[in-house]
């Protein structure tokens, strides 16, 4: 019973957060999910924290720490539990370049091809397959925030701080190759309303809550 009492906080949980999401958000198959993955398969959450400001910092880790023991209660709660974290860390990311956050959509979601495109410049290190998709009087500009990004793409994942500098490049070369004359990076973060959070950490302090009496349900048993 109490169990199942979990599981249907964290769904509610879940479905609360869509009442308060607006506008654009990231996807399953884009880097912030990806990294997300990797920090739970390797328990390292210095695989996410790149993505957020150092003021947002323990938000990441106290809700890594939270999934990672409560993901092993059942399967449900694996499932629900990442679900939540993908959305924590999504919505802050997302905060952070002054953008709405409206969900995670599901893996196949169409992209830009200017994204795409992007995306393999930085895979493949050369701008081909941006020049016929950028004008040609933005390429000196585009080259430069290209060349910012390769020289700080190997970096150290447990530097967290130079992972951040890497980051600031990538979304600043992505924007400007979408066609936005200014990239928007992390110091965006600080122009968002605080009581956007306000629904959010209302969530949190549900979620912590209703898991905190599951986990320690469990040890009784």
């Amino acid at each position: 019973m109490k169990k199942n009492t979990i599981l249907i906080a964290l769904a509610l949980l879940l479905l609360c957060n869509y009442k308060f999401v607006f506008g654009h958000c990231d996807t399953m198959d884009g880097p912030v999910i990806g990294d997300a993955k990797k920090a739970i398969g390797l328990n390292n959450v210095n695989y996410v924290l790149k993505w957020v400001l150092p003021d947002n910092e323990k938000e990441i880790k106290d809700a890594f720490d939270l999934i990672m023991k409560v993901r092993e209660l059942s399967p449900e709660a694996k499932e629900l539990s990442d679900k939540y974290f993908f959305e924590t860390l999504v919505r802050i990311h997302r905060s952070g370049e002054g953008v709405p956050f409206t969900g995670v959509k599901p893996s196949g979601t169409p992209i830009d091809e200017k994204i795409k495109a992007a995306d393999k410049s930085i895979e493949v290190g050369n701008l081909t397959p941006l020049e016929k998709l950028v004008p040609k009087d933005k390429m000196p500009e585009l080259k430069k925030r290209f060349e910012k990004v390769i020289s700080l793409k190997n970096f150290d994942v447990n530097n967290v701080k130079a992972g951040r500098e890497y980051i600031e490049a990538y979304v600043q070369f992505f924007h400007f190759a979408e066609g936005e004359e200014e990239g928007h990076g992390h110091e965006h973060i600080e122009k968002v309303g605080h009581l956007a959070h306000i629904p959010w950490i209302l969530s949190g302090i549900f979620l912590i809550t209703s898991l905190l009496f599951g986990i320690l349900y469990y040890r009784k048993k």
